[in-house]
């Protein structure tokens, strides 16, 4: 059986790698979760600015946790990792994300240090690395890393996201600026109509 959508990966046509980023925020509303559009313009046009206005960059306790809720809203629910996220000290979360933030652009020490917070794993990792620095750090999704190459069946370890990361900044490097890794995984997401995954 074929797929209703073409495969987007292996295209070099901007235009349809536009066109699906384009739709990014037509498929969010279209996955018909209460909260996830409200989540998703928090999670890319508000986090963003608000790390970046700190000195040095971190992440709040609140903030990780609406992040780990917009995660889960546009993958799985796990109820389980949204109490252990939510059960994480306010003053480690601050100094964690700091350290994290701190090791960047290594490729996969920030994440390797924000998955020692409670709940955190490699993807929700992936959501605080990729707000601050898109240029470099995709968020891991599991319907984008299936659509990859090469990657093999999705793994929620650091070595995979390491590859996968890999993967996606090459992509944007093909296509050129103004892509970036976030912007390619988004359009990859888009292209096949969102849902579901993110460990």
């Amino acid at each position: 059986m074929t797929s209703p959508h073409p495969a987007l990966w292996p295209s070099d046509v901007t235009k349809e790698w536009r066109r699906a980023l384009e739709r990014y925020s037509d498929v969010v509303a279209r996955q018909d979760v209460a909260k996830l559009p409200e989540l998703d313009r928090w999670y890319r046009e508000e986090l963003p600015e608000a790390i970046a206005a700190r000195h040095p960059a971190h992440v709040t306790h609140p903030e990780l946790v609406r992040l780990t809720e917009w995660k889960m809203a546009r993958g799985v629910w796990r109820a389980p990792n949204l109490v252990l996220v939510r059960g994480n000290a306010p003053d480690m979360v601050i100094e964690t994300s700091r350290g994290a933030l701190a090791k960047i652009p290594h490729p996969t020490a920030p994440i390797s240090t924000l998955a020692t917070l409670a709940g955190v794993g490699p993807a929700t990792a992936s959501a605080v690395t990729a707000a601050v620095a898109p240029e470099l750090y995709p968020f891991f999704d599991e319907l984008v890393a299936a659509q990859v190459p090469g990657l093999g069946k999705v793994a929620w370890t650091l070595s995979y996201y390491g590859r996968y990361a890999a993967a996606l900044r090459e992509r944007a490097d093909a296509l050129g600026a103004p892509w970036t890794p976030v912007m390619v995984e988004r359009a990859l997401w888009s292209s096949v109509g969102g849902k579901t995954g993110s460990a």
